[in-house]
């Protein structure tokens, strides 16, 4: 998917469940914009996500800090 179209996506999902409530959907919402913008494949009734490199990266990349690898944790948050 072109850059656009991930940018595109992105914009959906926070469109589409920006306005719910509760930290832990919160949490969902920012993981789900992520992931459109590195390439997974999104959540889906009855469908397998497919995780992207870039996202697997970019997790590791946020969680790293000055204590290590380990220093952030990165929620994935519950769906709506």
């Amino acid at each position: 998917m072109s850059a656009e179209g991930r940018i595109d996506e992105a914009l959906n999902v926070a469109f589409r469940y920006g306005g719910i409530d509760g930290v832990h959907h919160k949490q969902w919402l920012i993981d789900q914009m992520v992931r459109a913008l590195t390439g997974c494949t999104l959540e889906a009734e009855g469908v397998q996500e497919v995780e992207s490199l870039g996202y697997q990266q970019w997790v590791r990349d946020y969680k790293n800090g000055e204590d290590g690898p380990d220093t952030y944790t990165w929620e994935e948050g519950i769906a709506p």
